[in-house]
């Protein structure tokens, strides 16, 4: 059988790339080579793309606080054609061989947000996860909350703010109450949050926020359960078990996530009665439809009592080896490398409907 060329592309420019090349390094780790060629494709922190060499592209690979790209020198440029894209080093002035899918484990702005996604998208080749609606809305917290807002599903409360001239601590304590969170709109994995119990902590962490994007939201205190599902699929949708997460510190933080493995407890399963488990995972199901998400997804939720609140979604969660997402399936009974598999077999698959349309021609 003909192995499928997969394109592994990481990196990028947000403030998300070392937790991304974590994740390729361990997909990279996991993929089976009977079935894969790989071709590996690193953006750096400029955003300029380089071809990379298996075994030869990455420093202090054991050390997530210290893991980086080496000096890449092979840089690429697309070129879109009429049936598959072609990516051209510019150094080698030749064309590299055809990709048949790409993984995109960028996450964060440029890689999960949308922007990469169109680009692949004008490239023609099939590419893990959302397209560029639901990779867009699920990385702006304030679209994400309007839209589950209308769609009926519960959310904690929020203010949205474009300015630090416009964020007002009286206003939103008289709305939120406190303690409060404060977030940057268009970023994950808790890069920029922080917590304010009091004005002086309120200014300091809208000012850190707006930092990372120029657009921030402030949100209610849920004093809940921190609980998180993973989906996938496209049309037929899949979600798991819930798992919890037991922070050792006052909240989930980047350094819990990513790089401490004492930093939290990840309980799978949540321990839950099984209504909640039920009416956990079909408001799971629910979000993954209305804003449009495909291939995977990790929903997160509060819960408090018999209350469900959804926090946000993740289209492109943590691949590392102490992520949620790879760990709840694994509980499922679907090991990290079947994982891989089904995922590209999700994107092939939606590529091949979207080329059945009367549009595409």
């Amino acid at each position: 059988m003909e192995k499928i060329n997969l394109c592994i592309i990481f990196g990028g420019k947000s403030a998300e790339h070392e937790v991304s090349l974590q994740s390729a390094n361990n997909i990279i780790n996991a993929v089976d080579r009977n079935k894969y060629k790989l071709t590996l494709i690193a953006m750096d922190k400029t955003g300029r793309f380089f071809l990379c060499e298996e075994n030869n592209f990455l420093l202090n690979v054991d050390n997530p606080k210290l893991i980086s790209l080496k000096a890449l020198d092979n840089e690429l440029a697309f070129i879109p054609g009429e049936s598959k894209a072609s990516f051209y080093s510019i150094r080698d002035q030749k064309l590299i061989e055809a990709i048949d899918v790409v993984f995109p484990i960028i996450h964060g702005p440029y890689g999960e947000d949308g922007s990469l996604q169109g680009l692949l998208k004008l490239l023609n080749v099939p590419f893990v996860g959302s397209s560029v609606s639901g990779s867009a809305v699920g990385m702006d917290k304030d679209i994400m909350k309007r839209l589950l807002r209308d769609r009926g599903i519960k959310i904690s409360d929020f203010i949205v703010y474009r300015s630090s001239e416009e964020a007002n601590f009286n206003e939103a304590v008289k709305k939120l109450g406190l303690p409060l969170f404060i977030k940057p709109a268009n970023l994950g994995s808790s890069v920029g949050v922080s917590k304010a119990i009091d004005k002086k902590t309120f200014l300091a962490g809208v000012n850190n926020a707006f930092r990372f994007d120029r657009k921030i939201i402030v949100e209610e205190f849920i004093e809940g359960r921190e609980i998180e599902c993973a989906v996938k699929g496209n049309d037929t949708i899949e979600v798991s078990i819930p798992g919890e997460i037991l922070p050792t510190d006052e909240f989930y933080s980047y350094e819990a996530k990513y790089i401490s493995e004492s930093g939290a407890m990840l309980e799978i399963p949540a321990k839950l009665d099984v209504e909640i488990i039920n009416k956990i995972k079909d408001v799971a199901k629910k979000v993954y439809i209305c804003l449009d998400a495909k291939g995977l997804a990790r929903i997160d939720f509060f819960v408090r009592g018999n209350e469900i609140l959804v926090n946000e979604i993740n289209t492109l969660p943590g691949f590392t080896k102490i992520s949620m997402y790879p760990k709840l399936w694994a509980y499922e009974g679907i090991a990290y490398k079947e994982l891989i598999d089904e995922l590209i077999a999700l994107a092939i698959n939606e590529q091949n409907e979207n080329n059945m349309l009367l549009n595409n021609v």
